[in-house]
């Protein structure tokens, strides 16, 4: 189709704004083949994680190994070169490089040669990682201090024998002048960036383990990544945002599993007033059903009753936001009202069933969902605390730059829980704003409601919808990162009936072991049927009871496999995680991590075991990815802007 000439001018003028980066023919060739040349490299390494829950040791670990991409470098340079327990040093030394240094130099009767040789074979293993990558991506990736000298050793090829001594002076004066301790650990670092190019969280960094801030810490420092927010991720979101709601929700969660440390040594949250008033209205209560998970002795008791009273408190904000939106048909989720405190009973459509227990002693039962005086008090603070914290903020500020509700990425779908489907199998609508929204446009409007929940004014429409639909998304019937009917918390503390604790998963769970379900969603998304791998987490894989994480023939991936130390005992195994090189895509499970000291001191590492391994037809390029598909549309403006340079439309510029 010819462009109009409207188009064909706007056009025009970028093309003159181009030619001030590409003065002139020359420049703009070099570009083209500079790009070219680009196009041909190998597809760089992915690596995929899911539900971390706060296990920053075992994070971390994943991080370091690479799930085993690098003691797979190791093998691949030196077997049959090294014994095992010089590789498994090796490897360690590169995970840790600080701690295990220490180590290692402390049982070297030679330390100059012990340097010589652990130099020698780092630059070894960086050539092997950075080998995919051009020079120039290699260099952005330098450490500053050591840039030019690593350069140097890494582009060493003397094959007439002209360079071997400036090579061996590199080596002996970093030695010789001090620095070798933070060079190795400066190579570690490279080698460890150069290994996985990109990673991908697919959602949960928050709740149940003891250091998601630690995690988050980790992932900003990280050089590149991308997050599709989990249900546990949003609820933290809006907390900061300031929900009352999910705050409460956040500090119940903790509780339960004490974790208070995260939140008042970690983001600064001040749980004294709550403490206080939980000493004084719930010491007497029975707390027996709020016992928190792995609790030390001393603080279990007040845990408990901070945990109950944040849980009464919880119960009666979230009617709150029930009942401002109607359309979230939620109303079986208030129960306070079906209480009957006598006989010890709920009454859940019209039958009745044993509590027990019911002692709450805020609870007015002629109006059981409004605040004491005391609650809405501590309700404040709270709010105050979590908007005020500076790490928090900074924390969510980065969730919301680097995350969303889907991802498409190199051709494949990523996101957390699920696509909401009806029981007949279609997409299931949710009514925002008097509108339906269903499938991939429900994604995209809730992500846009959510934004204006945490960036819009205080006090606006705006930003109590986008708040109330962060609630939603933590915990609603037909919430893509939920992905139940409900979630029984109340009917879980209390009720006697185990069925009424059943959380039943959406059709979703039942369908994606099928073709036809994934063919839905790569129509839906735009993605290739025949290629494309849709991955999500969430769902704990039972691979105790024989559950496959490997959902219609490879086309869909279940990657939770219990990274989570709530989760193992139900998976296990300790996680799943994926690599995406330029081969294959392998899903791999790890046995859980024992600690950051044994690996350490020990060289024990996260024994992991592949699970399956997808081969591409062929090597993959940078071409056949999202960067390639940059990089060809920018050499056909380059080409354009050669085509205005040879035709007169636009004039050469050289330097004077």
């Amino acid at each position: 189709m010819t462009p109009s000439g409207k188009e064909r001018e706007r056009f025009m003028k970028y093309i003159k704004l181009l030619s001030e980066k590409y003065p002139n023919i020359q420049s703009a060739i070099t570009e083209i083949i500079n790009l070219n040349a680009i196009l041909s490299l190998p597809k760089a390494t992915e690596h995929f994680v899911s539900d971390i829950h706060g296990e920053d040791a075992a994070f971390t670990h994943i991080l370091n190994n690479a799930s085993g991409v690098i003691r797979a470098k190791i093998d691949d340079v030196f077997e049959g070169k090294l014994t095992e327990k010089e590789m498994r040093s090796l490897a360690a030394l590169i995970y840790y490089p600080e701690e295990k240094l220490e180590i290692l130099k402390a049982n070297q009767e030679n330390l100059n040669e012990f340097y010589k040789i652990t130099l020698h074979r780092l630059i070894e293993i960086l050539r092997v990682v950075s080998s995919k990558y051009t020079r120039s991506k290699v260099r952005k990736a330098l450490p500053p201090d050591y840039a030019y000298i690593i350069d140097e050793l890494l582009n060493y090829q003397d094959y007439l024998g002209n360079k071997e001594q400036y090579y061996a002076n590199i080596v002996s004066t970093i030695i010789a002048m001090g620095s070798a301790d933070s060079f190795i650990c400066a190579m570690c670092e490279l080698i460890k960036r150069l290994a996985v190019d990109h990673l991908h969280v697919l959602g949960d960094i928050f709740d149940r383990g003891p250091g998601p801030d630690k995690v988050m810490d980790a992932l900003i420092n990280h050089h590149s990544v991308d997050i599709t927010w989990g249900n546990h991720d949003i609820l933290w979101m809006g907390a900061a945002a300031g929900h009352d709601a999910c705050i409460a929700n956040v500090l119940r969660i903790s509780l339960r599993y004490s974790h208070m440390a995260c939140l008042e040594e970690g983001y600064g949250i001040n749980l004294l007033p709550l403490a206080k008033f939980a000493l004084d209205k719930y010491s007497n209560a029975d707390v027996s059903r709020y016992i928190p998970k792995n609790a030390e002795s001393d603080l279990t008791s007040m845990a408990a009753m901070m945990q109950k009273a944040m849980a009464v408190i919880q119960f009666k904000l979230e009617a709150e936001v029930i009942r401002r939106h109607p359309e979230y048909e939620m109303d079986d989720r208030m129960q306070l009202h079906l209480i009957d405190y006598d006989k010890k009973v709920i009454r859940i459509d019209g039958k009745e069933y044993e509590l027990l227990e019911c002692d709450f002693p805020t609870i007015d039962p002629n109006d059981p969902y409004k605040l004491t005086p005391e609650e809405a008090h501590i309700v404040e603070k709270l709010r105050c605390s979590f908007k005020n914290s500076r790490l928090l903020q900074k924390h969510i500020r980065f969730m919301f730059a680097k995350g969303g509700m889907y991802l498409k990425y190199n051709g494949n779908l990523l996101y957390h829980g699920c696509v909401p489907l009806n029981s007949n199998g279609g997409f299931a609508s949710v009514t925002i704003d008097g509108e339906q929204y269903k499938g991939k446009a429900l994604f995209e409007k809730m992500e846009e409601v959510v934004r204006r929940g945490y960036y819009a004014p205080e006090g606006s429409r705006e930003k109590t919808q986008g708040m109330d639909m962060m609630w939603y998304l933590w915990n609603g019937p037909k919430s893509p990162l939920f992905g139940k009917k409900k979630m029984a918390t109340l009917e879980r503390y209390i009720a006697k009936d185990k069925a009424l604790h059943k959380e039943e998963n959406n059709t979703y769970f039942k369908m994606r072991d099928t073709d036809r379900l994934c063919d839905m969603l790569c129509e839906e998304f735009g993605l290739p049927v025949e290629t494309a791998i849709i991955i999500n987490g969430h769902v704990p894989v039972k691979v105790k009871e024989s559950e496959s994480p490997i959902k219609a023939g490879g086309r869909l991936m279940d990657i939770d496999g219990g990274m989570s130390k709530a989760y193992q005992s139900v998976t296990g195994i300790a996680g799943y995680t994926l690599i995406y090189n330029s081969y294959s895509i392998r899903l791999v499970s790890h046995e859980p991590f024992k600690s950051r000291q044994e690996a350490i001191e020990n060289e024990v590492d996260i024994h992991s075991t592949e699970v399956i391994q997808i081969k591409a037809k062929r090597r993959l390029r940078v071409a056949d990815t999202d960067i390639g598909v940059m990089l060809k549309s920018q050499i056909d403006d380059l080409m354009e802007l050669l085509d205005a340079y040879r035709s007169g439309q636009i004039k050469e510029r050289f330097k004077q």
